[in-house]
């Protein structure tokens, strides 16, 4: 066989891949959107939590934007407005963005021009991945596979996003009544695993997809650590709660400390106490809290302050990696239709490393050695976010299973709690 019909067999595999894939991306958005009512499609009751319109909008623009436009001949934009209503932050598409804060303030385009909308660029898209032409099709392939992983983000965010709208409202009402429940339970014992240190990789290479920057691959050392098999639990962190945890300064960073007495915080994000009981709300409405369960919307400084009031830490970044490494991705994900987390399985060795909650580590989100963003407005999906915000890893209960990879690095500000983020801890081995 020749390199030139090698090359268009790859080609061919992989126009038929995504001309299944985008489409079952695409779905999946429109069903997360499917329990809500009208009125549910334009709040924004906090600046981090955007409205459901404007997720199911703002995917269809990164298409239009850095696909449909720049390569399929004759593509005619749906509205020539939206390329600025719906960019988020990208700086350097020369457009401008409408102020985050304020995106719950448009009554228009309605809910269902957004529809009309994705409908127009589905219809454009399938011809792209049909006609491209060879000469374009690495550089569409590439795009195309950010933009599918880029609309799973944002399915997350409809997720705790929708989560963070119903929790403001003071009837707790349910984004969907017939999600599955567990009876709460007591959890099982924390055990430890000892992990032998070294010089050791970290990092993703090859064809597979990955963001950059999980890449490039190199060496760190790790010294010998030992790690809990399990996440921390609800009923771990109130004893925290109730020995004083939010009272005690000494326990905290500055930073921290300074964010719960600003904050008021004396529990994670979404607990509620009523006649001394523990609850807490839900997407299937307000539930008894679940000792048993990952204790979650947690910030970084909670977690940290836990593992300083157990006499633990969080795990480096990359001593999670070289835990993972090998482990299969299995967990509970948003795939599963259970929206939120459950108690760690039963038997021995790692649990929860993937789904669930994404877990805190200590490592600021900095770049790899020898990192360098890609040139242009798509060198900023992650790049210029890399100071002030720390690493979390292995996914959430909101997140598609074929979403996360061992190599995967979210990051998130340390005071942050609206997304399913909970942790582990970690120590030096003996």
């Amino acid at each position: 066989m020749s390199d030139t019909s090698a090359t268009q067999d790859r080609i061919d595999a992989a126009r038929a891949a995504l001309a299944e894939q985008y489409p079952r991306v695409r779905r999946f958005s429109e069903r997360l959107c499917e329990p809500l009512e009208i009125e549910d499609y334009g709040l924004q009751t906090a600046v981090e939590a955007s409205p459901p319109k404007w997720h199911l909008a703002h995917v269809s623009w990164f298409y239009e934007t850095f696909l449909l436009r720049p390569f399929l001949p004759g593509y005619q934009v749906f509205h020539p407005r939206f390329e600025y209503l719906f960019n988020s932050y990208y700086e350097q598409t020369g457009t401008g963005f409408w102020p985050r804060h304020e995106r719950g303030l448009l009554a228009r385009p309605t809910v269902a021009e957004v529809y009309d909308y994705r409908r127009h660029v589905d219809a454009a898209m399938a011809r792209l991945i049909a006609e491209c032409p060879a000469a374009d099709w690495s550089t569409v392939e590439q795009r195309l596979r950010i933009g599918l992983n880029h609309e799973q983000q944002h399915q997350e965010l409809l997720v705790t996003d929708i989560k963070r709208h119903f929790a403001h409202n003071p009837l707790r009402p349910a984004y969907r009544a017939d999600l599955p429940t567990t009876t709460p339970s007591r959890p099982a014992p924390l055990q430890w695993l000892d992990f032998e240190g070294g010089l050791i990789e970290v990092g993703a290479t090859g064809e597979d997809f990955h963001y950059d920057n999980e890449a490039p691959r190199h060496r760190v050392f790790v010294a010998p650590f030992t790690l809990a098999d399990r996440a921390v639990t609800n009923g771990e962190f109130l004893e925290f709660i109730q020995d004083g945890g939010y009272r005690n300064t000494g326990l905290w960073l500055s930073d921290g400390w300074a964010a719960v007495k600003q904050q008021g915080w004396r529990a994670p994000l979404y607990w509620e106490e009523r006649d001394g009981e523990w609850w807490l709300m839900t997407l299937s409405g307000m539930r008894p809290l679940d000792p048993a369960e990952p204790v979650c919307h947690v910030s970084y400084y909670e977690a940290d302050a836990y593992a300083t009031w157990a006499g633990k830490r969080l795990p480096t970044e990359c001593e999670w990696e070289h835990a993972a490494q090998g482990q299969p991705i299995a967990g509970n994900f948003v795939d599963d239709g259970v929206l939120h987390p459950r108690p760690a399985r039963p038997g021995a060795g790692l649990k929860q490393l993937f789904g669930d909650v994404w877990e805190w580590t200590g490592s600021a989100y900095l770049p790899y050695p020898g990192y360098r963003a890609a040139p242009g407005a798509l060198g900023e999906y992650n790049g210029k976010f890399m100071c002030n915000q720390m690493v979390l890893r292995g996914g959430s209960c909101a997140t598609s299973r074929d979403h996360v990879r061992p190599t995967y690095r979210n990051f998130f500000y340390p005071h942050e709690r609206w997304q399913f983020m909970g942790f582990r801890l970690a120590e030096v081995a003996a």
